[in-house]
């Protein structure tokens, strides 16, 4: 299988896709390791995790090349690479203290006579099937929790950005003791990695993620599903324009807005919708793409071309009806890349594709508000509710106005912060997620299983007891 660099637009690197017969060998090497693994314990786990951590630092140079190649960053690749070794320390130093903390005591049973002492175990093979927007991060985010609590993994990384998995093995051969294994390919590979694993995790877009959840419904396994957003920010009129045209413009086109939690809609007081508008456009028009010099430069070309497509459309829709484009606006093909400079578009309504579709790009189109019940309406007028933002006088405002938001995670005074703070648990609404947050510590819990023993403490019943007549 062959994958395009996005900088050049050629299919540049090969990779051998797995076979049927090569996930199913891959899941039972895994499962016979894991039995080990789990019985290693708590702070073994941990141990073995920082070895890998110490692993991947050290190596760290070779992975980001790999991963620039695939993503056509550099900083942030660096800053993925940098997140995968602090996502390894964060949860050798955690994981232990959460297993501290499970009860293990005897709890006297309602029913007289028994009582219950709780154990727990882990799920014995993890499966990720991953997204390329952010390659490293995602494709461990959710496999170094479930490591930690005891399970094995298998990682299914995106085949549109494949690079980085050759020196991230190499990292793995390593650590022979870490239960952790790469498959690759396409859909045909992720729907094999269901049929073999015993917890499913999947990170993408919505139509796919109710695909993966009906594959793993016939598997009847769980399935942790973390999906499309459409996040809006809302600017009340207290706001300074200058600052929260700041904070919009970067929480929007931050790897070129291929983020599920981009600001994607952005609801401003008409009191300071004038000069806020000014502010936005003038900080949009100051970014530069990354060409033809990829190391200067805020914003790069789409890793998946095709995207630069559905971008343009959802633009092009929107001037259609009645849209006015402030910045940016165009496709442009560079060297073989496809790059969009940071797209400002106001007079947006709710008919344009813009405002209610996913856009995974540098767009922010912008809606003026007068009431702030109107602005609180109409950003949860969505299918969507991954996270959201508010921009305010003040953080008792905003927190005001964030409680009646519907999504996961709300921002405040700032936007897109479930990007910085992982140990802010996190759980969808509506389309963006199914199942438990992978944020703070039920990123990790979510992958026990809880087990009662159930002990007499009293006399057995004998058959007789259910006699008829006894009553």
């Amino acid at each position: 299988m062959k994958a395009a660099n996005p900088r050049t637009g050629e299919l540049d690197y090969e990779f051998p896709v797995s076979s049927r017969e090569d996930i199913a060998s891959e899941a039972a090497r895994l499962r016979t390791a894991q039995v080990d693994w789990e019985a290693m314990g708590p702070a073994a786990r941990a141990a073995v995790l920082s070895k890998f951590a110490d692993a991947v630092e050290v190596h760290a140079p070779v992975i980001a090349e790999a991963l620039t190649i695939d993503t056509a960053r550099i900083a942030v690749a660096w800053i993925e690479v940098d997140g995968l070794v602090r996502n390894l320390r964060k949860w050798a130093a955690r994981g232990p203290d959460l297993f501290a903390g499970l009860p293990s005591e005897p709890e006297p049973s309602a029913a007289p006579g028994f009582d219950i002492v709780p154990r727990f175990d882990a799920y014995p093979l993890f499966g990720a099937i991953a997204p390329w927007n952010f390659p490293v991060i995602l494709s461990h985010i959710d496999a170094v929790p479930a490591l930690m609590a005891g399970c094995a993994a298998l990682v299914k990384p995106s085949e549109v950005t494949p690079r980085f998995v050759e020196p991230m093995r190499a990292v793995l051969a390593q650590v022979p003791e870490l239960p952790l294994a790469y498959v690759m390919g396409g859909p045909e590979v992720g729907q094999a990695l269901i049929e073999e694993v015993d917890y499913a995790c999947f990170t993408g877009s919505t139509g796919t993620g109710r695909k993966v959840a009906e594959a793993a419904a016939r598997q009847l396994i769980p399935a942790n599903l973390e999906l499309g957003g459409k996040d809006p920010m809302i600017i009340t009129a207290n706001a300074d324009p200058e600052w929260a045209a700041s904070i919009a413009l970067r929480s929007s086109i931050v790897a070129t807005g291929q983020a599920c939690q981009s600001i994607e809609r952005i609801c401003v007081a008409r009191a300071i919708a004038e000069p806020f508008l000014d502010a936005l456009v003038k900080e949009a028009k100051a970014v530069e793409i990354t060409y033809p010099d990829p190391q200067s430069g805020h914003i790069g070309p789409f890793i998946f071309p095709p995207q630069g497509a559905k971008v343009q459309a959802q633009i092009d829709d929107a001037v259609a009806k009645g849209a006015r484009v402030l910045s940016g606006g165009t496709v442009e093909q560079l060297g073989g890349g496809t790059y969009l400079r940071p797209t400002i578009i106001a007079d947006v309504t709710d008919a344009m594709v813009v405002m209610n579709e996913e856009t995974f790009g540098p767009v922010l189109p912008v809606t003026i508000f007068d009431e702030i019940d109107d602005a609180v309406n109409q950003a949860n007028d969505s299918e969507y509710g991954l996270s959201a933002a508010v921009l305010a006088g003040s953080l008792e405002e905003a927190a005001q106005v964030g409680t009646r938001l519907q999504a996961g995670a709300i921002s405040l005074q700032d936007g897109a912060l479930t990007s910085m703070v992982s140990d802010a648990t996190n759980e969808s609404r509506k389309s963006s997620g199914l199942g438990p947050s992978r944020m703070g510590d039920s990123g990790m819990l979510r992958f026990l299983r809880r087990q009662s023993l159930i002990r007499q403490t009293a006399n057995a019943l004998p058959i007789a007891a259910y006699a008829e007549g006894q009553r």
